[in-house]
């Protein structure tokens, strides 16, 4: 193949070029690229220019650099896991959840106390500082490899009210919402989905490639009069796994008639 003949720096012009060959299928997901004299000798460029195209194109996240196997292009294909968001509750009282059986504990789940920070307390409805009890795991769906970082939060104030809950919260969301109710409590809940760059610690723990953004997940259970009661956080990499809602359509009052 000819040399490179484009302006901008020769690294970008590299990029473009491997990009390119991506993009066309030339290069197809999952497969080895061309080792970096391939590239040298194909392109006419310094084994530095080739490596500086590359490193550009893993920023993109076009490319997964593997340690002693070489750079591979990514797969563009769908999520391997579906992960279904919604609340059923049995006649007995249990409530069940979609995937509530798909993940094992990768870890030992890590029980502690905490407080609220400036996030946590939006959400909880609290000042910061506020006690809390925290409990983190790390799942795994044994069927696809999907890592899943899990945070269960409970204030204090909730606690309170459940015994249960205060000797041992680290428990199942779906055994916490059965506590409650059993407590009194009327539940409802709301949950938001944000994506950001890992963290070093969650790209260490979720195993996650070059350029992979995490889904984070967080649901908070009010009460009937709406006072948050617990907090409930997912994290895993967006490569990965997508959310799937079930939407119904809420039922309006009806209009009084005027008199």
């Amino acid at each position: 193949m000819s040399e490179i003949q484009r302006p901008g720096a020769l690294y970008q012009q590299v990029a473009a070029a491997i990009r390119e060959a991506i993009l066309s299928g030339e290069f197809a997901p999952e497969t080895l690229l061309p080792s970096e004299a391939q590239l040298m000798s194909r392109y006419g460029v310094s084994r530095p220019t080739v490596r500086n195209a590359i490193s550009a194109l893993r920023a993109e996240g076009l490319i997964d650099v593997r340690h002693g196997k070489g750079s591979f292009v990514r797969a563009s294909g769908q999520p391997v896991l579906t992960i279904e968001r919604r609340i059923s509750r049995t006649a007995e009282g249990k409530f069940v959840m979609p995937n509530g059986d798909i993940w094992q504990e990768a870890e030992e789940p890590s029980t502690y106390r905490t407080h609220t920070t400036k996030d946590t307390g939006r959400l909880l409805q609290l000042g910061e500082e506020e006690a809390m009890f925290g409990c983190d795991q790390l799942l795994i769906d044994p069927n696809t490899g999907t890592r899943a970082m899990h945070r269960t939060l409970i204030p204090f104030e909730t606690a309170d009210g459940v015994p249960l809950l205060a000797e041992e919260p680290c428990k199942r969301p779906a055994a916490i919402y059965r506590l409650l109710t059993q407590d009194g409590h009327k539940l409802y809940w709301t949950e938001t989905v944000r994506a950001h760059m890992p963290l070093p610690d969650e790209r260490t723990t979720l195993q996650l490639p070059d350029a992979t953004p995490v889904l984070h997940v967080t649901r908070v259970a009010h009460s009937a009069e709406d006072r948050p009661l617990f907090l409930e956080e997912l994290r895993f990499g967006a490569d990965r796994a997508e959310l799937a809602y079930r939407i119904t359509a809420d039922k309006k009052p009806a209009r009084r008639a005027r008199t």
